[in-house]
């Protein structure tokens, strides 16, 4: 993505971002309310053409997609099996594999209205897995899970970046969780303020300028799980502030 503009009515909404993400690496974007984040994505994954500015894909990119929502009617009975085979049928060796790579293993015969948060975001993971991505693309993964539910849950996405070899890009405003879980933070606000490794961005002016300095602390929350992953991305400890 080089140099992305767009606009709403005159209104622009994202301004001169360039944003690249290398194979196996977990980029997150965070921002305020408003700040394009998830505009971003869907201008990333085509479902938004900008004004100017150029999206790149590799030839080769397959996307997986995890949505910030999805409303599924309570009066309708699917279970999970059933959800997997939409909008095509997959075999169950591949739906079964799916389901454990993204931490739901045995759910397939539960019905979806009947699933945890927790669970169910595992099981919309799954779908996304289906696809075999080389780009998992997640809007706001755990919003309305518990602290402890979305520590979990991004462990997990570690775990399917280990397993598939894939990059990951994640919109999130859970700072407490998010920083320690990414190589590399895009922090947004119409325009990008400053990106780098967690610790570059949490000290960058413009990250405490939007967020303060309130969630310091928390970047230990489980970082001792994972420095593991920073090491092994060294080549993602370099930052910069716009």
């Amino acid at each position: 993505m080089d140099g992305v503009e767009l606009r709403y009515g005159g209104h622009a909404v994202l301004q001169d971002i360039s944003l690249s993400v290398e194979a196996g690496e977990i980029v997150t974007i965070v921002g305020p309310n408003g700040s394009g984040k998830s505009t971003l994505l869907r201008v990333l994954i085509g479902a938004l053409r900008p004004q100017s500015g150029r999206v790149l894909r590799d030839a080769a990119l397959r996307i997986g997609y995890v949505p910030q929502k999805l409303q599924i009617d309570p009066t309708l009975p699917m279970t999970v099996r059933r959800f997997l085979d939409l909008p095509q049928r997959v075999d169950s060796s591949r739906a079964a594999h799916a389901l454990e790579t993204a931490g739901a293993g045995g759910l397939e015969r539960r019905q979806m209205v009947d699933l945890s948060g927790g669970q169910f975001q595992r099981v919309l993971l799954a779908r996304a897995i289906l696809s075999e991505p080389n780009l998992l693309v997640l809007d706001e993964p755990t919003q309305g899970l518990d602290q402890p539910g979305s520590a979990a849950f991004y462990r997990q996405i570690e775990d399917v970046r280990d397993r598939l070899g894939c990059a990951i890009l994640m919109v999130s405003h859970e700072l407490h969780v998010v920083m320690s879980a990414s190589d590399r933070v895009v922090c947004l606000n119409g325009h990008v303020c400053c990106e780098g490794t967690p610790e570059v961005v949490r000290a960058a002016p413009a990250y405490r300028e939007l967020f303060g300095t309130g969630t310091g602390g928390a970047l230990a929350l489980y970082r001792h799980d994972h420095d593991h992953h920073h090491h092994d991305h060294d080549h993602a400890h370099e930052g910069h502030e716009c």
